[in-house]
């Protein structure tokens, strides 16, 4: 599990999360990505903008791999604070609150990293 707090302000913490992210899930290792705070956004079409971080991949293909191979949760209450629905994000997002979160983190001894 890897949980996102930072926005497209901070975009060496953004693509640090999502390349792991993504990793995981090109190896197989089933991974769920967690959008809270800032990140949020990045549920939204076009929420997910290319940062231009040198040496980076950019934010939208390592979005969609993870999208592509694994989950993507966004947290109900940030969602809720960004008047953001579920008609709102793009196919394959959810919207779960903190009982999901736990629920993953302590089945089968999901490790859990927070960027």
């Amino acid at each position: 599990m890897v949980k996102l707090t930072a926005g497209k302000d901070e975009p060496e913490r953004c693509n640090q999360a999502l390349t792991v992210a993504a990793a995981a899930a090109a190896s197989g290792v089933p991974v769920t990505l967690w959008l809270t705070g800032e990140a949020s956004w990045f549920a939204l079409p076009d929420g997910c903008p290319d940062l231009s971080l040198p040496h980076a991949t950019p934010l939208p293909d390592l979005f969609a791999a993870v999208l592509g191979a694994g989950r993507v949760t966004l947290c109900t209450q940030c969602a809720a604070r960004r008047d953001i629905t579920e008609d709102d994000v793009v196919d394959g997002v959810r919207i779960a609150g903190a009982t999901t979160f736990v629920a993953e983190i302590l089945a089968d001894g999901v490790q859990a990293l927070v960027y």
